[in-house]
């Protein structure tokens, strides 16, 4: 908050999933239900410190290869790949470039 001005907000990026806006094909309640209360976290402090000149969103990628995500790409990989609209698991480019954004002073009117 010290550091935020009104030409150089601080930010805050939180990070989601889909999963919490959509429900899931798996029966994982309880990750879907902590992702939406990140979600609706974040709604709630982007309202609240936006006046502290301070931005805050959050990122909610679909599927990405990770050591949570191992066994169930390894047995359902193609089908979740398949109902994603780009027909495909993300890349570690692909969080890392809204990441990038979101921190650059391109996002200054995002939150």
């Amino acid at each position: 908050k010290k550091a935020s001005t009104y030409e150089a907000p601080a930010r805050i990026i939180n990070t989601a999933s889909i999963n919490g806006i959509n429900p899931p094909m798996l029966e994982t309640y309880a990750y879907s239900s902590s992702k939406a209360g990140m979600i609706m976290l974040t709604r709630h402090l982007a309202q609240r410190l936006a006046t502290d000149d301070i931005l805050v969103n959050c990122i909610a990628p679909g599927p990405f290869q990770s050591h949570m995500m191992a066994a169930t790409l390894a047995t359902l990989g193609d089908e979740i790949a398949g109902a994603n609209p780009r027909k495909r698991i993300g890349q570690p480019e692909d969080i890392a470039g809204v990441a990038i954004f979101l921190a650059s002073r391109a996002s200054a009117y995002t939150t």
